[in-house]
Parts: structure tokens; C-alpha cells; sequence
């Protein structure tokens, strides 16, 4: 597993340089185009994962023990944190954008009816994992439920009616709009309301976040360890991340509005990554000085966290299920919920057997990218040499577009 990642890795980093040479000036115009401070909040919503909250505060003192995991000894826990999560990785999602936005209007690979069912199956899969990793996270949240260390009934519950949430709100575009504004909000919300109780009360201040959020420069000091697996943990956070890619880049691509090729990539690779960086430092910060988060704290990343669940799931849902024409307009609302529900449930009990594993959605990805660049080379490369612009029927008046899409 470990070849076929590194493998999808270099070629994924070759292949976004040659897209920097080839198309680095071309305007990028999706199918429903909005203004760049829209396009930036769609594509920071759309990347949101529940992992972000509940992540870091169990992982920054494995990433401090260096007697257990000596590889990471080239750096601090908040800077391998932000690598695991942030900035270069994004360039995966870069890579997809271009090229549903340019290039697979011409080529029309994933189109291809098994092409198409894959795709949908690492849709669905990674909808699955979205789900289980709200379950194993809730024990060390929410100790007070259970022994804080075992997944109890309670859990499952919590999880099933997540579920059942995210399935009602894909039956109406509605329903997704405003959860996604709704989890963008309670991020910025949460992140000031934590922010607020470590560096504004007694004994700290403000320059103690700058001093913290100072040691997120050693990760672009050593921006070279994180292009390949660093060991088996980096290389589960890499497979998570491939099997992320092609759907958001299908997500993001539609909604480009004129932005050069090169600026698509700063604003995928810089903006989300601000964000992220704040909040990591905050949550470090709460670590090494062993600030307690029980209760309030716990239970506030708890509901944002959940909030995120749902609107990652709600999100893929309605995209699998119009995908493969499983709509409500198809099978009726009855039906649509509970038979989504049903296979949302089973999969997410799966991976809590160690059925499934996330870096086996990753690889069928990896194999699809790779596949794509075979179709191209087999039977399209003189259309896609010939790309000089975005596809024509994309072209549009760009005064025209309204500050409300």
C-alpha cells in the first residue's frame, strides 16, 4: 500500500506542475461561477471534516513522545499537526478542480458508467468513515458518558440520528445551503469562544498566541518530510485525503469564476489553511499548558463537530444519490431516507469492525487518477494538447455575476 501512495503522491504533485506550466494563465470558469470571496467560503465549507475539532487534542502528545515515534523529531506536535491537515495537501484538491473545470468537459472520463459506479462507491465510503470517526471520538469528549474510553450504546445512538439528519437534509438543496453556512459560523464561533478563554484570562494574553501560532513556520522550514508518508499514521492521513480529492474537486470546480489557473491553486492551498492554522494553535495551546476542556468546552466541539458531520454527509449524500439516480423524485421521500440511512448505518458499523479502512477508499481513488491519465493519453491527449481556455459554454460576462450566488 505504501508504493501505490507514493506513487499516486509523485504523480499527483508532477502532474499539478505541468498543470502550472501548460494552463498556469488560463482563466478557470465553472458551470455555476461565483465572485472569489464566494468561491473561498464554498471551498472552506465544502472541506470541513469532523476530524478537524476532535483530532488534535488526542494527537498532539503522540506526536511529542519521540521515545514512541521518533520520526517525528524534526519538528513540534502543532507543526506536524497543521502538515497532516493543511497547506500542501490542499494541492490535491487544487488538482481535481482544474481538471473537472477544464479538462473533464472534453474528456468526459467519469462519465464512463464503471468509471461512474466507482466513483459513487468512494462517495459513499468516505460518507461511511465521516460517520465513524464522529463514533470512536466521542468516548474522550464526552467521558461522562460510559468510561471515556468505550464506544456504549449511547454513542451508536448519537451517530445513528447524525445519520438520519444528514439523510433528511440532502432531500432539499435548501437544507445543505443552510447547514453549510450554519458550520461555517459555529467554527468562527468556536474558534472565538476558545481563543478568548486561553489568551484572555489571567496569566496569559495575546502575545502567547503569537508565540504559539510562531511555531507553525518549522512546518514550511521542513515542507519536504511531509510530501511522503512519514510512517503508518501520515500514510492513513494521505489515503484519507486522496479519497477526499476527486469528489471536492468535482464539488469546487462548478462554482471557479474566472480566477488564472495559478490563483485557483494559491487560494486552495493558502485561505483554508488560515483557519485551520488559528484554530490548531488554540487547541495546542490548551495542551502544553494542560488547560481543561471538559464539560463546556468538550460538549461545544462536540455539537460543531456534529454539526460538520452533518453537512459533510448531507452534501455527498445528495451527490451519490443524483449520481446514480437514486433521488427522491425517483423512489419517493420514504423510501430515499430509510434506504440511505439503512446503508449509511451498515457501512459506518463496518468500519467500526475493521471491515473497511479508509486507505482502501484512498487507493480505489488513487486508481481512478491514474486510470483518468491513461484514458487521456490513450484516446484524447490531442483534445486536452489542444485546451487553450475554459469550455466555451462556460464563458460568461463577468460584471454580471451577483454577490448573492
Amino acid at each position: 500500500m505504501t508504493a501505490w501512495l507514493t506513487t499516486g503522491i509523485l504523480f499527483t504533485f508532477a502532474a499539478i506542475a505541468f498543470v502550472l506550466y501548460r494552463w498556469g494563465n488560463v482563466k478557470c470558469i465553472g458551470v455555476t461561477p461565483v465572485r472569489t470571496f464566494t468561491f473561498i467560503a464554498i471551498l472552506f465549507t465544502s472541506g470541513l471534516d469532523v476530524g478537524l475539532i476532535m483530532f488534535p487534542l488526542t494527537e498532539f502528545g503522540g506526536y511529542a513522545d519521540l521515545t514512541a515515534s521518533p520520526e517525528y523529531g524534526f519538528s513540534n506536535p502543532l507543526a506536524i499537526e497543521f502538515g497532516f491537515w493543511a497547506f500542501l495537501i490542499w494541492a490535491f484538491y487544487f488538482l481535481t478542480c482544474f481538471y473537472f473545470c477544464v479538462i473533464e468537459p472534453r474528456v468526459k472520463f467519469f462519465e464512463i458508467p464503471l468509471v461512474k459506479f466507482i466513483n459513487n462507491l468512494v462517495i459513499i465510503g468516505t460518507c461511511a468513515f465521516t460517520a465513524y470517526l464522529l463514533l470512536t471520538n466521542l468516548p474522550w469528549y464526552l467521558p461522562e458518558i460510559g468510561d471515556g474510553e468505550s464506544v456504549v450504546g449511547t454513542f451508536y445512538l448519537i451517530v445513528f440520528v447524525v445519520i438520519a439528519a444528514a439523510v433528511y437534509s440532502s432531500t432539499s438543496i435548501r437544507y445543505v445551503r443552510t447547514l453549510s453556512l450554519a458550520s461555517t459560523w459555529l467554527f468562527i464561533g468556536l474558534i472565538a469562544l476558545m481563543w478568548a478563554g486561553a489568551f484572555l484570562s489571567p496569566g496569559s494574553g495575546v502575545g502567547e498566541f503569537v508565540t504559539t501560532f510562531a511555531l507553525l513556520g518549522d512546518y514550511f522550514g521542513n515542507l519536504h518530510h511531509f510530501v511522503l508518508p512519514l510512517n503508518d499514521y501520515h500514510e492513513f492521513y494521505l489515503f484519507w485525503w486522496f479519497a477526499w480529492s476527486i469528489m471536492i474537486g468535482q464539488f469546487t470546480s462548478r462554482f471557479v469564476g474566472g480566477m488564472k489557473t495559478y490563483q485557483v491553486l494559491i487560494a486552495m492551498m493558502v485561505f483554508p489553511s488560515i483557519p485551520i492554522a488559528i484554530w490548531f494553535s488554540v487547541l495546542y495551546y490548551y495542551s502544553v499548558n494542560e488547560i481543561a476542556t471538559a464539560g463546556f468546552y468538550n460538549i461545544a466541539m462536540v455539537t460543531v463537530g456534529i454539526t460538520f458531520v452533518v453537512n459533510s454527509l448531507d452534501s455527498l449524500t445528495r451527490l451519490y444519490t443524483d449520481n446514480l439516480n437514486l433521488t427522491v423524485q425517483r423512489f419517493g421521500k420514504a423510501k430515499y431516507v430509510v434506504g440511505n440511512i439503512v446503508l449509511m448505518s451498515a457501512l459506518t458499523l463496518l468500519f467500526s469492525l475493521d471491515f473497511l479502512q479508509i486507505q482502501w477508499v484512498g487507493a480505489l481513488a488513487i486508481a481512478l487518477i491514474l486510470a483518468c491519465f491513461g484514458y487521456i493519453m490513450a484516446t484524447k491527449y490531442q483534445k486536452v494538447a489542444a485546451i487553450e481556455r475554459s469550455p466555451k459554454e462556460n464563458q460568461i460576462d463577468f460584471s454580471k455575476i451577483e454577490l448573492a450566488n
